[in-house]
């Protein structure tokens, strides 16, 4: 049994004008071909006027995954990295990354989405799109605020 944190990005994709966009990221114990417990899931949101690059999904999942066990991996999709090699991408986090590959990473990942998903929709259904608080964080403008949700 090992430690992961499966991370999800729901919204990047224009709507009204802007991105809203919610990074899920959940710590799980995993066994190869099944989650053994989920620990803690954190949800953060993010706006931007322009369309996310790179640098700047790894700067939500930086920002979501603060808090979780330090030692765990970050699991993804490669889509969510811009199919992007793995090598390359991996150099870019300050902890460990991988790609999903086992049944319990994909399933993880699975729930993560679900989580992101649904939290997203939430958020939207409260009027939280188009409203900057401080419980976003705005990506390729200069702002250090943001709460998790």
């Amino acid at each position: 049994m090992f430690d992961i944190i499966a991370v999800d990005i729901s919204g990047r994709h224009v709507e009204n004008g802007g991105y809203f966009m919610v990074c899920a990221a959940v710590l799980f114990s995993v066994s190869p071909d099944h989650i053994d417990k989920t620990h803690q899931a954190n949800i953060r949101c993010f706006t931007s006027s322009t369309a996310p690059e790179l640098i700047d999904v790894v700067k939500m999942v930086e920002q979501t995954v603060e808090g979780l066990n330090p030692q765990a991996m970050i699991v993804m999709e490669a889509g969510d990295m811009f199919n992007r090699s793995q090598w390359l991408v991996t150099s870019m986090f300050s902890r460990g990354f991988k790609y999903q590959e086992s049944l319990s990473e994909r399933r993880a990942v699975e729930v993560a989405h679900h989580i992101s998903v649904s939290a997203r929709r939430l958020l939207k259904m409260k009027g939280a799109i188009g409203l900057q608080s401080d419980a976003e964080d705005t990506l390729n403008e200069k702002s250090d605020s943001g709460t998790k949700v």
